[in-house]
């Protein structure tokens, strides 16, 4: 074992809502979060985020197994100083339990989560930005669109983004036919004809009702319609809709593979793609599909829905790809966790984009999560042997 020491802390919040945030397939009573906090021994700190939105009890699920299982395995494989090599030989040494469990996405969300703490330690430790650690030469600034807006007063409430400073809107569809075109016509008729209006119907819909709803789609000059159909529909299905639509398909947060993000791109049309580096992949899966997504032939469009490291995680990482339009995902639902997590390192948004600032990592977060102590409903502590 490497005498490079290290003192993990997991935490899960719940953030108390006054609104809960809906979807085709289920309800969000509270914002929960799963952040890892790592510290080595001269005390550089790094911090990241787990996936944990569903169901309601997933988030102390995977703090534990991170406990259990996770932490000990980074430890004993030396990967704590080796962030390169810390996604895959985890998930080499853990693909048997994730067969045997049948919990792959926990196993591969637990991963993740600390794939970014670590490369946030990394970039910590050289005193860098995480923007900058992972490419000197990139430039961090980095469009961001408002996300997750309800059924629900959608219309205002994708007005009210814009004037908050995003560049686009994304409203929540998959309800009814009738109420998700009323909001989607609201929505435009409230932004304008020139904003980025997107759909997501988080696997809503069979075919033959996505095709029904295409017409809408096009009418309405959607920036694209994402996850219409189940991730495991075939890709028959999603080429059928693309060849009604005049605008791109979305999808890749329920991507679970590099071989998917290779190839569904193409196999299925799309033209937007959105991993989630909280639920598979890392900071440094999401950094090359990035890298990769102009061969792709597909806008990157950084998804994410949960507290605000994951959130400032993926901003930098967007700017690191250096790729070109796309847009990272910002939730617009009340979650005073990220809201103070986002305030902490000035990344609000301002003319359609956030700028990253100069301090190390992801930025300065401690103190942020610290004021949310009241809303901590776990926090344990996990060291190496020698520390």
């Amino acid at each position: 074992m490497s005498d490079f020491n290290i003192k993990a802390s997991v935490l899960v919040h719940r953030i108390p809502v006054e609104r809960p945030v809906r979807t085709s397939f289920g309800t969000m009573l509270d914002r929960p979060s799963v952040l890892i906090r790592l510290e080595d021994g001269d005390g550089c700190v790094g911090w990241g985020e787990v996936w944990c939105n569903y169901p309601s009890v997933g988030a102390e699920h995977r703090a534990r197994f991170l406990l259990a299982t996770v932490l000990p395995l980074a430890a004993e494989l030396d990967l704590f100083s080796q962030p390169e090599r810390l996604w895959p030989e985890l998930t080499r040494r853990l693909a048997v339990l994730a067969i045997q469990t049948g919990e792959t996405g926990p196993i591969a969300q637990t991963i993740a989560g600390l794939d970014c703490a670590v490369q946030d330690l990394a970039a910590r430790r050289a005193g860098e930005p995480l923007w900058r650690w992972l490419n000197q030469a990139a430039r961090p600034q980095v469009p961001v669109y408002a996300s997750g807006i309800n059924p629900d007063g959608a219309a205002e409430a994708a007005r009210d983004a814009i004037a908050a400073g995003y560049a686009g809107v994304k409203i929540k569809i998959g309800f009814d036919s009738e109420l998700d075109q009323a909001n989607l016509r609201g929505a435009r008729e409230l932004v304008g004809s020139d904003v980025p209006l997107m759909a997501d119907a988080n696997q809503g819909w069979s075919l033959e009702q996505a095709l029904d709803f295409a017409p809408v789609c096009n009418e309405l000059g959607l920036a694209w319609l994402e996850e219409p159909l189940r991730h495991d529909a075939p890709d028959a299905d999603w080429i059928a809709l693309g060849d009604r639509l005049s605008i791109p398909l979305a999808a890749g947060e329920n991507f679970s593979s590099t071989d998917e993000f290779e190839e569904l791109p193409e196999r299925r049309g799309l033209g937007v793609l959105q991993p989630d580096l909280g639920k598979w992949g890392g900071a440094i899966n999401m950094l090359a599909i990035g890298r990769r997504s102009g061969a792709l032939g597909v806008r990157f469009c950084p998804h994410w829905l949960g507290s605000g490291i994951g959130l400032m995680t993926s901003l930098h990482v967007k700017a690191a790809s250096a790729s070109e339009g796309g847009y990272v995902e910002v939730d617009f639902n009340p979650n005073a966790l990220r809201e103070a997590i986002v305030a902490a390192c000035d990344a609000g948004p301002r003319d359609g984009s956030v700028g990253l600032g100069e301090s190390p990592g992801i930025g300065e977060v401690e103190a942020a999560v610290e004021a949310f102590s009241d809303c901590c409903v776990m926090r344990e502590e996990w060291r190496t042997a020698s520390t």
